[in-house]
C-alpha cells in the first residue's frame, strides 16, 4: 500500500487529490495538511512515500517545506503546479530542489480532462513510489558543486555527427539543465528536444536553461535553423520535426500526428532526426515514464545513427531509456554526470 501525504491551500484540491488517489486500491491517503508547515510536520509523523504539495501556501509556501524535505527525510515529491509562467517557473526552481515532477492545478469536475489527470496522477504516484530514490537523497545532501563544462573539441577527431535528439519527461528538467549546462560554447552540433510538458512550461523552460548554459536553447518555432551550439526545446503540446533543406536543416512545428500519446513526442522527433539526417543523427534518451522514443531510436539506428540511454542508477523513472535498452538499441548507457562527455565523444570518430 502506497502511503500519500496531501499538502495544500486549497480545501477542493485536497479533496479533490485525495478523491482520484483513493480509487486506486493500492493508494491510501494518509494525510492531508493546509500549508507547508503542517505538511512537514505530517511528514515527520506519518512517514508517507510520496507527498503532493502545493506551490503557494500561507504560513509556509511549498518551496521552504520541499527544501526541508529534501534535507531531513528526502522522497519522491510531486508538485501542484499552475499552468501558467508564474506556475511554470515555480515548479522548474522545485524540480531543481529534489522534487521528482508535478500534476496541474486546474481540476474541474466538469472539466473532459479529469479522467486524464485522474490517470496521470494515479500512474505518477505508483511509479515514483517503486523508486528508491537514492539519487534524489544524495543530490539533496550534497553540496552544490561548481559544474566543469566538458572540453571543447576532441583533439584529432573528425567530426561524423552534427544532430542531437533528446527524449526526456518525468523528472527530465534537472537532468536537461545538467547536461546543457556542461557543453561548451563551440558545441559542434545542433540539439533538438522533446520534453512531455504542458504549453505553458516549455518556454521558461528553456529560457532557463539558456541562462545557465553557454549554448543558446530557445523553444522551437517553425523556420528556426538548426545550427552548431543552439538548442531548441519542442513547444509543449506539439511536435517538432526536422526539414533538411539543400544548405540547411530547418525546425518545422506541427500538431501531427494528432493522434500521438504524447506532444510533444520523442518518437515524432527522432524518427524526423533519422529521415532528415541518417547517420549524422545522435539520439539520447533520459528518464521518463513509458517508452516515448523507443520507435524513433529504432527508425535512427536504421539509418546508421547512434543511441544512448541514461542509467537506471541515475533516473527519476528508469521507462524510457530501459525501453531503448531492453530492445538492445542502445549504444551506450551512461550514468547523468557522464552524459555531456559522452554526447560529445559520439560527436567524433
Amino acid at each position: 500500500m502506497i502511503k500519500v501525504l496531501v499538502v495544500d491551500d486549497s480545501a477542493f484540491m485536497r479533496k479533490a487529490i485525495s478523491t482520484m488517489l483513493d480509487k486506486d486500491p493500492g493508494i491510501t491517503v494518509v494525510g492531508v495538511a493546509r500549508n507547508g508547515r503542517v505538511g512537514l510536520d505530517m511528514v515527520r509523523k506519518l512517514d508517507p512515500d510520496v507527498v503532493t504539495m502545493d506551490i503557494e501556501m500561507p504560513e509556509m509556501d511549498g518551496l521552504t517545506a520541499l527544501r526541508h524535505i529534501m534535507m531531513e527525510c528526502p522522497r519522491p515529491v510531486l508538485m501542484v503546479s499552475s499552468l501558467t509562467t508564474e506556475g511554470a517557473e515555480s515548479t522548474l526552481k522545485a524540480m531543481e530542489l529534489g522534487a521528482v515532477d508535478f500534476i496541474p492545478k486546474q481540476l474541474s469536475k466538469v472539466s473532459l480532462d479529469i479522467i486524464k489527470i485522474e490517470r496521470d496522477l494515479i500512474e505518477k504516484v505508483k511509479t515514483v513510489a517503486a523508486r528508491k530514490m537514492r539519487h534524489v537523497a544524495a543530490r539533496a545532501a550534497a553540496p552544490r558543486q561548481v559544474r566543469r563544462p566538458v572540453p571543447s573539441a576532441r583533439a584529432g577527431g573528425r567530426l561524423i555527427r552534427d544532430v542531437v535528439a533528446i527524449g526526456v519527461s518525468t523528472g527530465g528538467p534537472p537532468v536537461v539543465q545538467k547536461i546543457l549546462s556542461s557543453l561548451p560554447a563551440d558545441f559542434p552540433a545542433g540539439i533538438v528536444i522533446a520534453q512531455h510538458m504542458p504549453a505553458a512550461f516549455t518556454g521558461p523552460f528553456a529560457a532557463r536553461l539558456d541562462s545557465v548554459s553557454q549554448i543558446s536553447v530557445k523553444e522551437a518555432e517553425t523556420g528556426d535553423v538548426l545550427r552548431p551550439g543552439h538548442a531548441f526545446v519542442a513547444p509543449g503540446g506539439r511536435h517538432i520535426v526536422l526539414d533538411q533543406k539543400v544548405s540547411r536543416i530547418e525546425v518545422v512545428v506541427t500538431d501531427e500526428p494528432a493522434d500521438a500519446l504524447y506532444k510533444p513526442s520523442a518518437n515524432v522527433l527522432i524518427s524526423s532526426v533519422a529521415r532528415a539526417v541518417g547517420r549524422r543523427g545522435l539520439g539520447v534518451i533520459l528518464t521518463g515514464m513509458g517508452n516515448d522514443g523507443c520507435e524513433g531510436i529504432r527508425d535512427l539506428k536504421g539509418k546508421g545513427g547512434r543511441a544512448l540511454a541514461q542509467s537506471d542508477s541515475t533516473c527519476v523513472v528508469y521507462g524510457m531509456p530501459k525501453a531503448v535498452v531492453e530492445r538492445n538499441l542502445a549504444d551506450e548507457i551512461v550514468d547523468l554526470d557522464d552524459m555531456a562527455e559522452s554526447i560529445m565523444a559520439n560527436l567524433y570518430k
